[in-house]
């Protein structure tokens, strides 16, 4: 059963993105767009996949998002503007904290905000442990302080690099929860993952971007990649719901990506 929304302003937008290292293409008139969605009577953001196989270019992307690298030609747009280094929340796989600071510390260095800061440790469950060090935190715990603390400090833009990587099943039921609750904090806020695990992302994400190379008319690989396909799990009524894995629609769907894989 599909949610109504409305899709309303621009809030990423990438046109004609290339980057090569040493010559190499890596990434070829890449575009891609993200635009504000709009759910009446509740505040949702968005969480797109970014999914491709090993090596085709997933990490350059990631890097170039987060304004860490420049694309060789091409724009990126993040809200009005280009998009700049610190503009974008960034969550690395081992969710790196401040070992010297308590959780509340470690979110009050993106803001000055203290009631900000506790009321969102209360909303990801982690107000008793406002006083602890990181080292005294389990893994999922340090993983929704760093989370909220990159909620804190970026714009609306939060990148996320393999999430589910190495979690057993309930550790990865518990992730795909949190990011369903961290975007609802803000109609605005957005979470981009960067993964190979494509049934955890359906159940987390309401669009799949695929990221893989042409080929020319021989079969053969065309260097630079591009997304090739793009997943609409809204239109398919597969977003922003429990209990979708024994739909037909998302089977087929997981299927089909399944098979792309190895042409991508």
């Amino acid at each position: 059963m599909s949610t109504t929304y409305e899709l309303r302003e621009t809030l990423l937008k990438l046109e004609n993105v290339s980057h090569a290292y040493n010559g190499r293409p890596i990434l070829r008139d890449l575009s891609a767009e993200i635009k504000n969605v709009h759910v009446p009577g509740r505040e949702q953001g968005q969480v797109v996949g970014l999914l491709g196989p090993s090596g085709v270019g997933k990490t350059t992307l990631f890097r170039i998002l987060a304004g860490l690298i420049e694309p060789t030609s091409g724009t990126v747009t993040l809200g009005d503007g280009p998009v700049k280094r610190g503009a974008v929340g960034v969550v690395a796989q081992d969710y790196p904290l401040f070992a010297h600071r308590t959780v509340l510390s470690n979110l009050m260095v993106a803001t000055e905000d203290k009631a900000k800061a506790e009321a969102l440790l209360e909303r990801f469950g982690l107000a008793e442990h406002a006083k602890k060090y990181p080292i005294q935190l389990s893994g999922g715990q340090r993983q929704r302080v760093a989370i909220a603390q990159q909620l804190l400090c970026s714009e609306f833009l939060v990148l996320m690099d393999e999430p589910f990587s190495g979690l057993d099943l309930v550790a990865v039921d518990r992730v795909i929860k949190l990011l369903g609750e961290a975007a609802a904090v803000d109609e605005h806020k957005t979470f981009l993952l960067v993964t190979h695990d494509i049934a955890a992302a359906m159940e987390t994400c309401d669009t799949l971007w695929l990221l893989g190379r042409d080929r020319d008319a021989q079969g053969q690989v065309i260097p630079g990649a591009r997304i090739q396909k793009t997943v609409d799990l809204m239109a398919c009524g597969l977003a922003w719901r429990d209990g979708i894995t024994g739909d037909p629609e998302y089977l087929r769907i997981l299927s089909e990506i399944r098979a792309l894989f190895p042409l991508l």
